[in-house]
């Protein structure tokens, strides 16, 4: 939502915290609280960073959803892809059931958060109970929860957990954008160095970052059936290679008629940054939850963090990635 079109006398849903249950008020009145991206202030639940307005769609969520064995459930931590790989992941997926030369194919008349919906941004928000029955099997599902956050049905069903990384430095330059595009006009828009600080002190939306991402990996780890992980990196160095990766995990592999057919190759087109961010639904429609779709295409690419850092701000973020993931085995080029 841009600040032209956004009355600065009434704020957009994201951010009205007058919505909340008395329940969650309450809550946030005993919750740990620093400066915020988006609203006023970013309130600490269970160890993670969240505005105001999502916390009570992350409790319900946590205490209504019911996993199945079958569920797809796509992690991310925000702004490392997730449009992308939700696109990718529904393509893959239902590639019988809607075949790509079909010209209302869903992807091509619907934003990708619409057709693979967040458990607590989108299904739960608002105190809402979410209706399964339209739903087919696989379940397509997403969430920016920690892992220890996820409800408890997903942690113990045998459902597929998809968990895409990208670099930090990256990560911050698009969540930098992203919630200066979304704040008001008499918010005014956060300086850089300021939210870098607020980064590196762990305090970004669903953050610590370094504590989500850690998590998920040591989970990919212990449990390589349930729990996939990527990096946003990889996919885009070596398309092909990552989405049989994927394909494989979930259990459906492409065929030796459909690689020669060409279908890996349709499915990274109809996906691409290029292709996505062209559509009409994505350049002029909004979600039901207030963002403009298009909000979600800035640039995609591997690098940008490169045009916007002086070089104190990258030896800062650097000493704290070193410091952060020593020893895991994980690395940030």
């Amino acid at each position: 939502m841009t600040t032209s079109q956004t009355s600065p006398l009434i704020p957009p849903k994201y951010l009205r915290e007058d919505e909340l249950n008395e329940e969650s008020k309450k809550l946030l009145l005993t919750l740990p609280k620093e400066r915020g991206w988006l609203a006023s202030h970013i309130y600490n639940y269970q160890g993670f960073w969240i505005a105001p307005r999502h916390l009570q769609g992350v409790i319900a969520c946590q205490q209504q959803f019911q996993a199945q064995d079958s569920d797809i459930i796509l992690v991310t931590s925000p702004k490392s892809g997730t449009t992308w790989l939700k696109a990718l992941v529904f393509a893959l997926v239902n590639r019988i059931r809607f075949p790509f030369s079909e010209q209302n194919h869903p992807l091509l008349v619907n934003n990708p958060h619409d057709l693979v919906p967040f458990l607590e941004l989108k299904l739960y928000i608002d105190g809402q109970v979410p209706n399964f029955s339209s739903f087919t099997s696989p379940r397509l599902l997403s969430t920016h929860l920690p892992y220890g956050s996820l409800p408890k049905s997903v942690q113990h069903s045998k459902n597929k957990l998809v968990y895409l990384c990208r670099n930090p430095r990256d990560i911050f330059i698009s969540l930098f954008h992203f919630t200066n595009n979304l704040r008001i006009e008499n918010m005014g828009t956060n300086s850089i160095e300021e939210m870098l600080d607020l980064f590196c002190k762990g305090v970004s939306l669903y953050g610590p970052f370094w504590n989500h991402v850690l998590d998920y990996w040591k989970k990919s780890i212990e449990n390589p059936k349930k729990v996939l992980f990527l990096m946003y990196e990889e996919m885009k160095e070596q398309p092909e290679i990552q989405l049989k990766r994927l394909a494989e995990f979930l259990g459906c592999s492409f065929s030796i008629e459909e690689e020669k057919s060409g279908v890996v190759d349709e499915i990274l087109k109809m996906c691409s940054f290029e292709n996505l961010s062209n559509l009409e639904v994505n350049k002029n429609e909004k979600l039901s939850t207030g963002e403009e779709n298009k909000v979600f295409f800035r640039r995609g690419k591997v690098g940008d963090w490169k045009n916007y850092f002086t070089l104190e701000m990258t030896e800062k973020l650097n000493h704290i990635i070193e410091q952060k993931f020593q020893g895991s085995g994980l690395l940030f080029e």
